[in-house]
């Protein structure tokens, strides 16, 4: 049921900011963990962010401070606020939303992200 789609993604200078939404149906955004991850040329997908219904954030380490994941469950969407992005930051950011008892999980199609110095 239904599909998670991301926007906001670009070109960026290094030091700057972009913010990600992510928005699903109520039935799959609803009751789950959201989350972000991205995939770098030539490295594995690796977690971002996530965000639990309650408000439980998880970051990496390596954007810790710099990243900022919220959700607006009145709309079913999910963002990424990220600031002093640095080019080590270049990747294909996907939307994730991970649903236990039952256990469902749903990937948007990904976003570029990049990075120039």
């Amino acid at each position: 049921q239904g599909q998670l789609v991301e926007s906001g993604g670009g070109l960026v200078q290094a030091g700057g900011s972009l913010r990600l939404s992510c928005a699903g149906p109520w039935s799959i955004f609803s009751f789950s963990t959201m989350g972000w991850y991205r995939q770098a040329p030539e490295k594995q997908r690796e977690l971002v962010a996530t965000m639990s219904l309650g408000g439980y954030t998880n970051y990496a380490d390596s954007v810790k401070g710099r990243f900022t994941i919220s959700r607006d469950n009145a709309k079913n969407t999910v963002y990424l606020q990220m600031n002093s992005l640095q080019p080590e930051d270049t990747a294909v950011y996907y939307c994730n939303s991970d649903r236990q008892s039952p256990r469902r999980v749903y990937w948007g199609q990904g976003t570029q992200v990049t990075v120039s110095s």
